[in-house]
């Protein structure tokens, strides 16, 4: 017999710890979580075991499962406090930011879905990590551009500027802390942070009652027709809906991508609290609203990860994982060694936005994993790091794709992005690649045009693998690679 599974992971050892998974009898599962571990460890500027992660899983028997682990407000979260605090808007790193980190309860729904190893194997290769590790240029770029950020929290400090020296491209990363943190996971299961040991030594930052109360959600995705294809991706509270809006839209696809701009702030919110009518926001015949041009905070990159397997057995996974900016909230706890999201920053404090903050109300959330099946079968697997820009950038790679482009060369293309990235800058900017054919097109809309260099990690890192046959891409503006284990 044999045996066949793709990876494409935004950094070389996490998919390396991919095919050792597969390699020693794991699936695509395996594959994923292998690679998500080592991503908390070798790339912790855009992710981190106090992360968030939203994924899909398609199963041997047809069935496509959303796995939303987006960890909700604490329930000492207060609108007027924070409010009376910072002003009009939730401040973009601190400790008022950090939401509940639902990583870890991830790998553990992920591993119960058909994981073929145990649950410790999914640790090996993060803790050997976690030891030492080599500083990749995207990190060493991150670590010089939060300078200021780590500067500022004792435990960024210790890891990032040992002895007051930012660490740089080929130098060692070392944090013993978290490969105790890894080791404790794996011996003693996610409980022991869930309300357990590990979860008391955050006290500082999370309430213990939060955390032991969180749980992951289970759910249907969202899923459209297109061209033949069935894409699916996450419902709200993530912000899937706007690829598919994209994908069906009549017009340009700046247009498009400006009007899901509008969408997203008038109506992302926690269905839970909040209604989303999914089926309204993705009518092409819907009236559009005006999308603000006004300035925006933050910036689209440097905050996710993107792993997507596939393997000859039917199983496919979309993960994506994140710390929303980065660095997230720019508090590690030294003694766990774990950096802690900012999630709660894309809250609003307006009380009359859908999306404002509230005791145990998820965020509206940019993560968002995708899967395109044919009759059932999976074609395509992909996700990306971007922040806002996920849709968007994911809508040009699949229809590079769907155009006969193999992964490599559709996560390769030059691309654009429409909606501030620098702080300042108006919701109505198109940032382009140089080398994109469309960039005139694009210059002749009066929108104001930013001209990045070709692969510039401003227009995310994505990754992609195609199931039939097998191939896979990953994104050379990350430091990444793709890999298909035949066994």
């Amino acid at each position: 017999m044999s045996y066949t599974c793709a990876v494409a992971t935004p950094h070389t050892l996490a998919t390396d710890a991919a095919c050792d998974a597969v390699r020693s009898g794991g699936n695509a599962l395996d594959a994923a979580l292998a690679a998500a571990a080592t991503l908390a460890v070798v790339y912790p500027h855009n992710t981190s075991v106090g992360g968030d992660l939203i994924a899909l899983v398609r199963t041997p028997d047809g069935r496509v499962t959303c796995v939303n682990a987006s960890g909700p407000a604490q329930s000492r979260a207060d609108r007027a406090a924070l409010a009376a605090r910072h002003g009009d808007a939730m401040p973009v790193t601190g400790p008022d930011t950090i939401t509940v980190p639902g990583a870890v309860a991830g790998w553990d729904a992920l591993h119960e879905a058909g994981a073929a190893r145990p649950w410790p194997a999914h640790f090996e290769a993060a803790v050997r990590h976690a030891a030492a590790a080599p500083v990749v240029r995207g990190l060493a770029e991150a670590i010089a551009d939060a300078d200021e950020l780590i500067a500022a929290d004792p435990g960024m400090r210790e890891v990032f500027r040992p002895g007051g020296r930012p660490l740089a491209a080929g130098d060692t990363l070392r944090q013993d802390a978290l490969a105790a943190t890894l080791a404790e996971l794996a011996a003693h299961g996610p409980a022991t942070l869930y309300g357990g040991p590990l979860g008391a030594r955050l006290s500082d930052w999370l309430g213990l009652d939060d955390l032991a109360r969180f749980e992951v959600e289970r759910t249907a995705p969202l899923s459209r027709a297109f061209r033949g294809y069935e894409v699916h991706t996450s419902p709200p509270n993530t912000h899937g809906f706007l690829l598919l809006q994209a994908l069906g839209a009549r017009g340009p696809l700046a247009a498009a991508f400006h009007r899901g701009i509008a969408d997203r702030a008038a109506y992302l919110a926690d269905p839970r609290f909040v209604p989303v009518d999914v089926d309204t926001l993705l009518d092409p015949d819907r009236p559009d609203l005006v999308a603000p041009a006004s300035a925006v905070s933050g910036r689209a990159t440097g905050d996710t990860v993107a792993v997507v397997t596939a393997d000859s057995d039917g199983l496919a996974v979309s993960l994506i994982q994140s710390l929303f900016h980065g660095f997230g909230s720019g508090v590690l706890d030294p003694s766990t060694g774990i950096l802690l999201h900012n999630r709660g920053s894309f809250f609003s404090l307006d009380p009359a936005s859908p999306n404002v903050i509230a005791p145990g109300k998820r965020p509206a959330h940019t993560l968002m994993p995708v899967i395109v099946t044919k009759d059932g079968r999976p074609a395509w697997v992909a996700g990306t790091m971007g922040g806002k820009a996920q849709p968007q950038i994911l809508t040009q790679v699949l229809l590079r794709l769907l155009e006969g482009a193999d992964p490599a060369a559709a996560v390769a293309a030059p691309r654009f992005v429409v909606g501030g990235l620098e702080v300042g800058q108006r919701e109505d900017t198109i940032s382009a690649e140089a080398d994109l054919p469309e960039l005139g097109e694009l210059a002749g809309t009066g929108a104001p045009l930013v001209e990045l260099p070709s692969r510039s990690e401003w227009v995310g890192h994505a990754q992609v693998v195609a199931a039939d046959p097998f191939a896979a891409g990953s994104d050379p503006r990350s430091d990444g690679s793709a890999v298909v284990v035949h066994m």
